[in-house]
């Protein structure tokens, strides 16, 4: 099995895990008190799909439900849940149970899943080949390098039959067979849409697909709507019963939203409310 070193291999939470050590107790956004508004809500997000949703919320139902959305943009999966740590959001909207558990367990902290609100599908993409058929031996094929990215590509490849894994893989050590000999480059997630020139074939979520102009009809195979991996809207604990959390969950699942994530994106983002 050819396995190609990551370079600068983050893991997603490895970041996270460095910047905690430095983070001192820091006190939420209070809710209002006023009866008549819940007040201002900050919510830390990648921009597609999640930002184009919050902005859907915050100017389409927000305002008549006594609520102010503050969208906050991040750029890649390492920070949002330091931010939400630290205080500087009071929720997220970006990953899913398996990266919220896997960086809770590596930075010992206790951040929470207040439950699903879509899935945003992933699948994978190739400049060279219209079929994953017609993968060579030795092709090489660019995954996520986060544990919870590279073990869901993996699976992906695996339920092809194109390679065998062992129990809950989280990286290419967990390949237990290769018979092509796939040459698996492991990439920050971001940069997986610009890394398609120098590969084979790559795995790429929707949040950094659509940006790059990759559509599912370019897609050489899709993630089915059964994925476990739906996106959560998650929070601190003192914060898990807040009423504008509350609201803002109940808003991202409401039925206009729903309609919204369909009519945009066709079937990409799947809600799971």
């Amino acid at each position: 099995m050819k396995l190609t070193t990551p370079v600068g291999r983050v893991a997603g939470v490895a970041l996270a895990a460095s910047a905690l050590l430095g983070l001192s107790a820091c006190a939420q956004t209070p809710a209002a008190t006023d009866s008549s508004s819940l007040g201002t809500i900050n919510v830390g997000a990648l921009a597609t799909p999640a930002g184009d949703i919050l902005n859907f919320v915050q100017d389409n139902l927000a305002a008549d439900a006594g609520l102010n959305i503050v969208y906050k943009d991040f750029t890649d999966y390492n920070t949002p849940n330091v931010a939400l740590a630290d205080g500087s959001i009071d929720a997220n909207l970006f990953q899913n149970e398996t990266f919220l558990e896997t960086f809770n367990t590596a930075t010992g902290g206790d951040l929470v899943s207040l439950g699903s609100v879509y899935l945003p599908s992933a699948a994978f993409y190739s400049d060279k080949i219209t079929s994953l058929d017609d993968l060579d031996d030795g092709a090489r094929i660019a995954i996520p390098n986060d544990p919870t990215n590279e073990g869901r590509a993996l699976k992906m490849l695996a339920a092809e039959g194109l390679i065998k894994l062992g129990d809950e893989p989280t990286s290419v050590a967990d390949v237990t067979g290769n018979p092509h000999d796939y040459d698996f480059v492991e990439v920050e997630n971001a940069t997986l849409p610009q890394a398609l020139p120098d590969v084979d074939v790559a795995f790429v979520t929707i949040t950094f697909a659509l940006p790059a102009g990759l559509t599912g009809e370019q897609a050489l195979l899709i993630e089915g709507a059964d994925s476990p991996y739906s996106n959560v809207l998650a929070t601190t604990p003192e914060l898990a019963n807040d009423p504008r959390v509350l609201k803002l969950l109940e808003l991202l699942r409401a039925p206009e939203t729903q309609k919204y994530m369909t009519d945009t994106w066709g079937g990409l983002v799947i809600p799971t409310a």
